[in-house]
């Protein structure tokens, strides 16, 4: 948890207050908000920022840029006098703000089941919590395809549950053949098709013990 000013960044439940005021922010904005406040020590550049943000994923750079602008509107924070996000010219983006508070959430034991979604050549790792699919830049799962919606789908992981749900998309999501109407749990190995792109989910099986190598 961060707090600047009349903001508080809350990293468990993520938040943005203002005072005691939920600022929207939309998952992705808000990813990077933290990001740049983790480092806030120094500007991180545009190709650093897109690596953390859209792993092994091309995306145009006006994608970071309306992430940017998503976040000052919310702070209040005017580009040409910045308070918080300074544009640093033809390089990237710097949290120069003042951080008045930073509360560390209480350790949590590392969960040993990790999720993931495979696309074509792609293995996208998904976070707990809500994981938007779409070709939005503010998915966390970005699939630019034709017939995916900008907010396709979602995927809820919460500890070891996994939940998917259609959110109102043109051409539907389809779970093991069938159209998505209400939320539905996922198996590993399950196929999530979204319009004419298919996902396969995966749990990863637990890391055996190492053989030893005989000569």
């Amino acid at each position: 948890m961060y707090r600047f000013d009349e903001f508080t960044v809350d990293t468990q439940t993520r938040r943005l207050l203002q005072d005691a005021e939920e600022r929207h922010l939309s998952p992705k904005a808000f990813d990077l908000l933290v990001l740049l406040i983790d480092n806030r020590a120094r500007a991180m550049s545009k190709t650093e920022l897109h690596e953390k943000l859209w792993p092994a994923t091309y995306v145009l750079e006006t994608n970071l840029a309306g992430l940017v602008a998503e976040i000052r509107q919310a702070l209040s924070d005017p580009a040409a006098e910045p308070r918080y996000i300074r544009t640093v010219h033809r390089f990237g983006y710097w949290f120069v703000g003042t951080i008045q508070d930073e509360i560390s959430n209480h350790p949590v034991a590392k969960s040993t089941i990790k999720y993931w979604l495979v696309w074509e050549t792609r293995q996208v790792p998904l976070s707990e919590g809500t994981n938007i699919l779409g070709r939005a830049p503010d998915a966390e799962v970005w699939i630019d395809a034709l017939g995916v919606s900008r907010h396709h789908a979602q995927i809820t992981l919460s500890g070891a549950d996994a939940m998917v749900e259609d959110l109102g998309s043109k051409n539907g999501t389809y779970l093991r053949g069938e159209r998505l109407t209400t939320p539905c749990r996922l198996a590993d190995g399950d196929q999530i098709r979204l319009g004419s792109v298919v996902v396969t989910f995966r749990i990863p099986p637990p890391a055996g013990s190492t053989e030893t190598a005989s000569h």
